[in-house]
């Protein structure tokens, strides 16, 4: 044991500066640390200030349910787009107008034709036969942009202008 301790003694300074150097190095690792602890300390106060939440955990679960509360919204606005869409695809919104005189002779352009359809064509025509004497409505169903009827030079034209504002 004595030679132990000879041993011990004689190494004693470099064993002394060994630990010293250790104690050095994890100083400085400590006070790096705690820097970086600080950092992280006023990056949180910064983040939590003027929220009046004193935990980022309450926090957080607030802007879940915030997040929650929006995807509902969304998901109902979307699902309210979607149906407005649909429904604005069978409004009879393109319009072709044809004025015209029926009977060529005298008069003006006082007859027309008017095409009215949707985006698949569907919807109607409404001609309007003028004389002197009396004036004639007639209506006639569209489907794809033709009739079971038998259609004028004018109502197809009034048709096509009507297609060519899809």
């Amino acid at each position: 044991m004595s030679e132990l301790n000879d041993l011990v003694m004689e190494n004693l300074a470099l064993y002394i500066g060994i630990i010293m150097l250790i104690v050095f190095v994890l100083l400085a690792l400590m006070f790096t640390q705690l820097s970086k602890l600080n950092k992280l300390r006023r990056r949180y106060e910064q983040m939590m200030a003027g929220t009046g939440v004193n935990n980022l955990e309450s926090l957080l679960i607030d802007l879940k349910i915030q997040l929650d509360r929006l995807e509902d919204e969304h998901g109902k606005q979307k699902g309210t787009l979607e149906n407005t869409m649909e429904k604005l695809q069978s409004v009879k919104g393109h319009v072709g107008l044809v004025r015209y005189n029926a009977f060529g002779e005298r008069g003006s352009d006082l007859s027309f034709s008017v095409a009215m359809i949707d985006d698949q064509s569907d919807g109607v025509v409404l001609t309007s036969i003028y004389n002197r004497d009396n004036s004639y409505i007639y209506a006639k169903p569209l489907q794809q942009g033709d009739s079971s009827y038998s259609l004028s030079n004018e109502e197809k034209e009034a048709i096509n202008l009507a297609k060519q504002k899809m």
